[in-house]
């Protein structure tokens, strides 16, 4: 092991895959049925009004990630913000702790498709799992988003086949679009969107990551904003052509959880059998623990070369010049939480702690922007009443998530 500095090696197009490994997934193959559940048929509006909400903090992610592209991105924008080691050192753990909880989430997951097939028990399929991801993601960087990059391939083309599947059996998806948009201002109708919304919000989870490369990124302050609204856009149009195609294939009293749903819209329409949509499912779960590894070891990299966590973390392999140690810690975490806690839980934990995170990234630019501080050439400029836009939106539905907790 010796201290180096990360290297400059992705483009556009790395940036892109990873962003979407790391926000398509979870969420779509998780939410889809909760969602119609809540909104009906106005579901699709749901999720409009969840990317529009996170057009705001991802505005501000691509502005500062121009402005900071180093590894702890979030940390760093936050200490930036408003001079405080204390935030620093909070948000980064907090950062680390969404992408290590999510990684362990996301194992059991992949454990339960892969239990279909492999008669193991869930403790060493789980291990697997965790540990073969994060070799992966150990690898140089090159090697590690590429292989990422590839099960996103994977990953989206499943979605692509649940749409194109829904117009090869020639479901009446434009219809379920016009459907969707309410002729009504009625209380209770838009009680279920904005519910849905706040469930459908959290599956956009996830662009933020990609400020976890920005160090090991080609012209950043360029790349890292396309990257973050490409990743916004594409997730938000397959997420829309799911959910119509869902709607337009099923009963709304058939749709009760998403897994079936999925499944059973995929069979239906494709005559294909299930194993091919596990198979995907499969994949698009391992690729999620990969991410969320990759992410959250070099979060830990940039707090301790910063002096906030022990130096030996800041360690680089001489070899892939990746943090291979502070991975490695991040993965035995990964592991013993999965083996022992209720990860639902800590999940929902986690959604809480990215709300905040998220709004005090958009206070920290706000104040950034207030000082007059100057930005590199090239940078994405934000209008100046968007970050506090977005504080309170992130604020919102903060609030709102946890006023049915008491």
């Amino acid at each position: 092991m010796t201290e180096l500095s990360l290297k400059r090696r992705l483009g556009l197009l790395h940036v892109v895959l990873y962003g979407l490994g790391v926000t398509v997934g979870a969420g779509i193959y998780s939410l889809v049925g909760s969602t119609i559940a809540l909104a009906g048929v106005h579901a699709p509006v749901a999720f409009v009004l969840a990317a529009l909400v996170m057009v705001f903090p991802a505005a501000c992610f691509a502005e500062l990630t121009g402005r900071y592209p180093f590894a702890a991105a979030e940390a760093r924008f936050v200490r930036e913000g408003f001079g405080s080691r204390a935030l620093f050192v909070l948000v980064g753990l907090g950062v680390t702790m969404i992408g290590i909880v999510s990684a362990a989430a996301i194992a059991h997951g992949a454990v339960s498709y892969l239990s279909r097939v492999f008669e193991l028990p869930p403790a060493v399929l789980l291990t697997l799992v965790i540990g073969g991801c994060a070799l992966v993601a150990s690898l140089g960087i090159q090697s590690s988003v590429g292989v990422a990059g590839a099960l996103t391939v994977v990953e989206i083309g499943g979605l692509v086949l649940i749409i194109g599947g829904g117009f090869w059996a020639e479901r009446d998806i434009s219809g379920l679009a016009v459907q969707a948009v309410p002729a009504t201002l009625s209380a209770a109708v838009w009680t279920g969107i904005m519910a849905a919304s706040m469930l459908a919000f959290f599956a956009f989870i996830g662009f933020e990551d990609i400020d976890s490369i920005a160090e090991e990124t080609k012209n950043p302050q360029k790349t890292l904003a396309r990257g973050i609204f490409l990743t916004l856009l594409i997730t938000t149009f397959l997420y829309l052509g799911v959910v119509l195609t869902v709607l337009a294939s099923n009963d709304l009293g058939e749709i009760s959880n998403d897994q079936s749903v999925l499944t059973l819209t995929f069979v239906r329409n494709t005559g294909l059998p299930e194993i091919v949509l596990i198979a995907i499912a499969s994949v698009a779960t391992l690729n999620g623990v990969i991410v969320q590894i990759l992410m959250a070891g070099r979060v830990v990299f940039g707090m301790a070369r910063d002096g906030e966590l022990p130096r030996g973390l800041a360690s680089l392999s001489a070899r892939t010049a990746t943090p291979v140690r502070a991975t490695m810690v991040c993965t035995a975490v990964t592991l013993v939480l999965a083996l022992i806690f209720p990860i639902i839980q800590l999940a929902e934990l986690t959604s809480a702690i990215t709300l905040a995170v998220f709004a005090l990234v958009c206070l920290a630019l706000a104040r950034i922007r207030a000082r007059g501080t100057p930005a590199p050439a090239g940078t994405f400029l934000v209008y100046r009443w968007v970050p506090i836009t977005g504080a309170i939106a992130c604020l919102c539905l903060l609030v709102a998530g946890l006023v049915p907790e008491f």
